[in-house]
This record gives C-alpha cells, structure tokens and sequence, in this order.
C-alpha cells in the first residue's frame, strides 16, 4: 500500500478526493496558525532584553517576574475559554463560514492594538488586548475542525482536520525562529519587541480574506433546511451530480441522521443542551474534555510558553542559545506533523497514536527530570554545553517526535468527529473550551511550578502520561474511517477497543446489501 493509500467505509468515487476539499481546509487553517504563531512566539518576545528594558522588569523580584509573565501569557488563554463558548451561539444563528469571519476580525482587532503598547502606556495595554485576541482566537478554535470534519470524506477526514494542526505547527515554527533573528540581526530597540506583535496580523488576514471565497458547511445548511443550497455545495465539494450513487447515500446518511436527533430530542437553540440528559452524549462530552486535559497533562504548553524557561532548566544559557534550540524544536514539530498528516493519522489510527505518545513520552520526561536532577546542575558553571545538558536536550527533543504525531493534534481530529450533527457545535464548544481551560491552569502556573518544584515539573509530567494512557486504552474508541452519522453505533459497541472492527464490518454488509438492491433496479443516471 502507498503512503496516501485509504480505507474507505464504502466505495468511494476518486474525484470525492479533489483539491477543493484539501483547499478550503487549508484556506480556514490560517487560524490554527495564528494559535500556533502566538504559543511561540509570545514567551520568547517577552524574554528579549528590549522588551524587558522597556517594561524595566529587571527591577522586579523573580516571582513578581513569573507573575507579570504568567498574566501576559494566561489572559489569552482566558479569552479564548470565553470565545470557544460564545461559539456555539455564533454557529448556530450566523453558520460555521460567517463565524470565522467575526472571529477573524475581532483577533485583527485585538492584535492591532497590542501594537499601541509602551514604557508609558504599560504593560495594561498588552494584557487587556491580548484577552480580545483571545476571545478570537477561542472561537475560532471551535469552527475550524468542525467545518473541516464536515466537509471530509469519512477516508481522509483524519488527513484534512490534521492540516489544522499542521497550521497550528507552521505558525509556531515562524514564532520560534522569528524571535531567534531579531534578536541576532536587530539592535535592542521597541521596534525589535514590536515586530514579533505585528506578524501575527499576517494569518489572521489572509484566514478574513481566504474565509470570503469557502462554502458554508453543507451539513450546516442541512439542519437549517436550506437542502438545494446544501445539496449544491456538496456536489461542488465532491465534485459529483446529484444524481451519483455515492451523493444518494451521503445525503440519506445526513437525512437519517437529522430525524433520528429531531425525533429524539428536536431542532433549536436550547434544544442540544436537552441531549445532555442523555447518558451516552453526557459520556462524549466528558470524553472530549478529558482528551485535552490528557493533552496538556503531557507538558507541551509549559514547553510552548516559556520554552526559554525550560530550556534554562536543561542548561542553556544566554538568550539566543536559548531561541536557537526553542527553533530547533519547533522545526522536529513541524516536519513530525507532515509525517502524523500524510500517513499516521488515517492509516494507525487514534487509538495506537494516544498510547503510544502517552508510554513513549512519559519515558523521556522520567529521564529529563532524573538528569536535570542529578546531572545539569553540577555541570552548569559555564555558559557551554555540557554533557548533561545535550542529554537532557536529546531527550526533550525525542519526547517533541513521540509528542507530535499522538497527543499534539489527534485531540483534535477525535472531538471534531465523534458528536452527531445537532450536538457537534456544542460539543466541539465544550472540547474548546476544556483545551483553553486546561491550557490557561498550564501557562498560569509553569513559571511558578519551575521556582518551586525544579526537576519536579518533567516527573509531574511524566507521571500524568502514564494516566492518560489508561484513560486510552479503556475508554477511547477507534474513529478512523468511521463516517460522521454512524459515531453513535460506534460509541454504543463494547468492548471500545473492539468497536470499530465490529462497525466496519456492519458498514461493509450494509454496502453489499444496498448493491445487490440496486443490481435489479434502474440507475440514477436511467432515472435522470
């Protein structure tokens, strides 16, 4: 089988795979890189020496420092707690497209004015703005995987959420390294400090822009009963008549599913939050946000918000040894992410990606924490490299490639999936959230958890991901290849480590039914 070869619930024509599809996920990607480009760039623009001048931060204690660090970095993160939420109200009433375009304008709006900030006007300007790029950025967390998921064919759906997460690594590779030339190639200076603020305008308008040009969701458009708008940009996305066996079932598989929500629970705003009485979608919930408190469990925002802290820990010294190897991290994200995008995903699958980042990763903090215990102290008297210190940088930058392809976007791909059509934008709303929840605890308290606990921050880590891989192995069903409208019959089989061998095969009868009908009956094309 070839790198890009697919399992399919049923056949499926080859033009469904057309660069339309790839196209508008890349097009609403550009907001995965605006949250990649700020968990980047924001620790280290705040470790430069000019934007510390300016603030006259030298004058502070150190844990008044970690304060005015964790408030500058936390507030974004509380911002877009409150934006994952606002929306579910966004979706509902205005639709998926037109929801990235607020969000879109209101982080233009919020990153514009961070440039205003100065030595005279304060450090207010920063915090307060920055909670209204939040609030972007937040909502915008939930649109993208649930427009994408419900754009994709059930075989690539993994491969094109996965391009969300790719932006989100792109955006933080130009974070880590844009902090790395300034600071070799610009005297300290406000311009300097400044610079890093302004590139993250440069996402959010091509994401306004690309945003004009992309189809409402069609699953959308379903629910809304607008079907001859919704039936138009199916056909345009898969570029197949309406008449084509496959656009038949697709849309019967969409009907069948929005009667079945309708009867059982009914249309409407308020209606979703009556399915919460419901056991099995009150379980997909919690599932959704246990995912991302797994997620961050793992360490990977303390790393992504105060890399420069971290990599001190490890023994690196000097503020652009310190961007240096953050860059290098961020480049063994991003090339990991094309390997987790192209093949991984949509060929090992969810479950075995989880597991084994949880296992592997849980190692590699183990051995960080034991050689910044024992090791990198007694050997950091100089500003060089020690033998230590390339160990413990060795196996951070290892953790990084088992990180990536399992725990780094997967989260993502599953919550974007595994909710039926009238509880998704609710449910991918409360998954939002839970990441900005979990993510705003991670950046509030990183600084203050390296004063304190020392080698302790990687055991605690490492600890957590030995949990979260129990949480896996139990609990989380295997949603690859699984279309949208059958994730119920998936949630409702047990054993869940079984279950999606058992809805495959029922899938694969189901299809061999429907042919041998159709065998004796006139086509689509004979009827039209």
């Amino acid at each position: 089988m070839s790198i890009l070869s697919l399992k399919e619930d049923r056949p499926t024509p080859s033009a469904v795979y057309n660069w339309r599809i790839y196209t508008c996920a890349a097009v609403v990607s550009w907001a995965s890189c605006m949250i990649g480009y700020d968990s980047a760039f924001i620790g280290t623009t705040i470790a430069l020496p000019s934007f510390i001048a300016e603030f006259n931060l030298d004058s502070y204690s150190s844990s008044k420092r970690a304060l005015i660090s964790a408030n500058i970095v936390s507030v974004y993160q509380a911002g877009a707690f409150f934006g994952s939420l606002f929306a579910y109200a966004s979706s509902y009433f205005i639709g998926r497209r037109k929801s990235l375009w607020l969000f879109a304008v209101l982080f233009i709006a919020g990153a514009g004015a961070m440039l205003a900030a100065n030595a005279e006007r304060g450090l207010n300007v920063i915090v307060g703005t920055r909670f209204l790029a939040g609030f972007g950025i937040g909502g915008a967390s939930n649109m993208v995987p649930i427009y994408i998921s419900e754009l994709s064919p059930p075989a690539i759906r993994g491969r094109l959420v996965g391009i969300y997460e790719l932006g989100w690594q792109i955006g933080g590779l130009v974070g880590f390294w844009i902090n790395y030339g300034i600071s070799e190639h610009m005297a300290p200076s406000n311009t300097q400090w400044l610079i890093p603020f302004g590139v993250q305008l440069i996402p959010a308008g091509l994401l306004l822009i690309g945003s004009i040009w992309v189809p409402e969701s069609p699953r959308w458009l379903f629910s809304k009963g607008r079907r001859e708008e919704a039936t138009k940009v199916l056909c345009w996305l898969r570029q197949l008549p309406a008449t084509d066996t496959y656009m038949l079932q697709e849309i019967a598989y969409i009907d069948e599913d929005l009667t079945r929500f309708r009867d059982e629970v009914g249309a409407g705003f308020f209606k979703p939050f009556r399915a919460l009485k419901q056991k099995s979608v009150q379980w997909r919930f919690f599932l959704g946000g246990m995912l991302f408190l797994w997620q961050n469990a793992t360490g990977i925002n303390a790393i992504n918000y105060y890399s420069p802290t971290v990599f001190k820990s490890l023994g690196i010294t000097g503020t652009n040894n310190s961007f240096l190897t953050t860059g290098i991290f961020g480049v063994v994200k991003t090339v990991i992410t094309f390997v987790w995008l192209l093949y991984l995903i949509d060929r090992l699958g969810r479950r075995k990606l989880l597991i084994f980042g949880s296992l592997g990763g849980s190692l590699c903090m183990w051995i960080i924490g034991a050689l910044v215990k024992t090791v990198v102290p007694k050997e950091a008297t100089t500003g060089g490299m020690t033998s230590g210190g390339v160990a413990a940088i060795f196996f951070l930058y290892l953790w990084t490639a088992i990180y990536t392809p399992s725990w780094n976007g997967t989260p993502w791909v599953i919550n974007s999936e595994m909710f039926d059509q009238n509880t998704r934008s609710l449910g991918q709303a409360s998954a939002a959230a839970n990441n900005w929840f979990w993510n705003f605890l991670i950046s509030r308290f990183t600084p203050q958890m390296f004063l304190k606990m020392g080698y302790g921050v990687y055991f605690f880590f490492a600890a957590l991901m030995v949990c979260s891989s129990v949480f896996v192995f139990f609990l989380i069903p295997e949603t690859k290849a699984i279309p949208l409208e059958q994730m119920d019959r998936l949630f409702a089989t047990k054993p869940i480590r079984g279950a999606h061998v058992v809805v495959m095969e029922e899938l694969a009868r189901i299809n061999e039914v429907q042919q041998e009908e159709t065998e004796d009956k006139p086509t689509a094309e004979q009827y039209a």
